[in-house]
C-alpha cells in the first residue's frame, strides 16, 4: 500500500515512535488512535479488518504489543520486516491487569484478566508464522522460565468485534504464568496504562520492594533493567507479600486448538531473546 500524497505516516510524525524496551517508563508505549498496517517505520491505512484468509492468526495486544514502535523493535531483532495489520477492535470479557512479575525490560507489564461483561477497545494483531514466533519468544512462551503462556480465548467467552459487523471465532492472548496483582480486595487490579503511577504505588506499599529497587520509578527501572536475578527476586516478593491473584484465564492454558504454525520458523530458540 503506497503512502498517501502529502501525508507523513511515519511513527515519529504520528507520535508513536517511543520504544518501551529502550525507555521503560514509556510502557506500554503509544497506541494508535485507529487501525493501521505497520509497514516498516510507517503506519498505513487498512482496507479490511479480518486477515484469516491470508493465513494469519489474530492475537490480542494487551500491553506494549499494541505499540507500533515496540512491535517494530521486536521484529527487527530477528530481521523480520513483513507488514503487520493492527485492527482496533471491541472486546467483551477481558480487562487489562498488572502482571505479577518484574520485567527484565525494566517495567511492570500488563496481562489480560477475565472480566465478564467488561468492554475494552483493544488491538488485534494479524500475525503470520514468523511474526507469531517472534512475539512468542518475546513473551517467553517456549521457555521453561518464561513469563507468559499463549492461550486461545474462544467466542463467546471473549467476544472480539473487529468492525464491519464481524465477530471472530476467538483470538490468542498471552496469560501471565505468575498470575496478576490484586487491588487489595482480592480482585485483579487494573493496569493504569502508565508506569510512573503504577511503580510509585507499588513502591509506596512495600518497604522490601523499595530496598530492592529504590524509592522512585526511575531507580526501579534502572535497577530492574537486564538484572535477571533482581527481577526474579522482585517477582517472588510479590507472591511472598500476598499481592498475587489468578487472572481467571488459567483454564485456557493447553485447552485451545493445535499450534496454527507447527513446524514453522522458531526464532524463540535463541536463548538470548529478551522477555518482558
Amino acid at each position: 500500500m503506497s503512502k498517501p500524497p502529502g501525508e507523513d505516516r511515519t511513527l515519529r510524525a504520528l507520535g508513536l515512535a517511543g520504544v518501551p524496551r529502550e525507555e521503560p517508563l514509556l510502557y506500554p508505549g503509544a497506541w494508535p488512535r485507529e487501525s493501521g498496517l505497520l509497514d516498516g517505520d510507517r503506519l498505513l491505512p487498512l482496507d479490511r479488518a479480518v486477515y484469516e484468509e491470508d493465513g494469519r492468526v489474530p492475537v490480542l495486544a494487551i500491553g506494549s504489543n499494541a505499540s507500533p514502535a515496540q512491535l517494530r523493535h521486536k521484529m527487527a531483532e530477528f530481521g523480520i520486516d513483513a507488514p503487520i495489520p493492527m485492527v482496533r477492535s471491541r472486546v467483551t470479557g477481558l480487562d487489562i491487569g498488572v502482571s505479577a512479575h518484574v520485567s527484565r525490560m525494566g517495567y511492570v507489564s500488563a496481562s489480560p484478566v477475565g472480566a465478564p461483561g467488561t468492554v475494552r477497545e483493544l488491538f488485534v494483531l494479524w500475525l503470520d508464522a514468523e511474526q507469531l514466533a517472534v512475539i512468542d519468544a518475546s513473551e517467553g512462551v517456549p521457555m521453561a522460565g518464561g513469563n507468559f503462556d499463549r492461550v486461545w480465548l474462544p467466542a463467546p467467552d471473549v467476544r472480539v468485534e473487529p468492525g464491519g459487523g464481524s465477530v471472530l471465532r476467538g483470538a490468542y492472548a498471552y496469560v501471565n504464568r505468575h498470575g496478576v496483582l490484586h487491588d487489595g480486595t482480592g480482585a485483579p487490579r487494573r493496569h493504569p496504562g502508565a508506569q510512573r503511577p503504577l511503580i510509585t504505588e507499588l513502591l509506596h506499599g512495600s518497604a522490601r520492594l523499595r530496598a530492592l529497587f529504590g524509592a522512585t520509578p526511575e531507580e526501579f527501572c534502572a535497577r530492574a533493567r537486564a538484572d535477571r536475578r533482581l527481577c526474579d527476586r522482585g517477582t517472588r516478593l510479590f507472591a511472598e507479600e500476598e499481592r498475587v491473584t489468578a487472572s481467571g484465564l488459567e483454564r485456557y492454558v493447553d485447552s485451545g486448538p493445535e499450534d496454527p504454525f507447527a513446524g514453522g520458523r522458531t526464532p524463540s530458540a535463541d536463548p538470548t531473546a529478551p522477555m518482558p
